[in-house]
């Protein structure tokens, strides 16, 4: 359990630096559309709506790269992400199905990012219990 909680930054700094590219939608929002999902839009409400949604994930990225690098922050930065990445993950489940295919690469990164935070927060938790 040492090693992971030696070594989960890596994961949160990858996760987070990939995490941070979406915020490439601010700038070209239909392209950021089109990459994830294979659909596209056509208004001024749909554009404000992707590119605030790039934001708030580049965000979110940015966050992964914090805790990753400042450790007193880690464990509710990793908590933050995770939490943003599974809420991500269920929506596709639940309502946007139609999308697995396009967006199955973030899909899997997410799940194997929720799934290794959960593995550092039980190692937090044995060497907070054994202190």
């Amino acid at each position: 359990m040492e090693f992971v909680r030696r070594n989960f930054k890596w994961v949160m700094l990858v996760s987070g630096i990939l995490t941070a590219t979406m915020f490439y939608g601010l700038v070209a929002p239909q392209s950021a559309l089109e990459s994830m999902f294979g659909t596209s839009f056509d208004g001024d409400l749909e554009s404000i709506i992707v590119r605030s949604w790039s934001a708030l994930v580049g965000l979110v990225g940015i966050i992964l790269i914090y805790g990753a690098l400042v450790e007193r922050h880690r464990v509710f930065s990793a908590a933050m992400g995770a939490l943003s990445k599974a809420i991500f993950v269920s929506l596709v489940m639940i309502y946007g199905q139609e999308f697995l295919g396009q967006a199955a690469p973030a899909i899997i990164m997410d799940v194997v990012v929720v799934l290794a935070t959960l593995i550092f927060f039980a190692a937090v938790r044995v060497q907070r219990s054994a202190a």
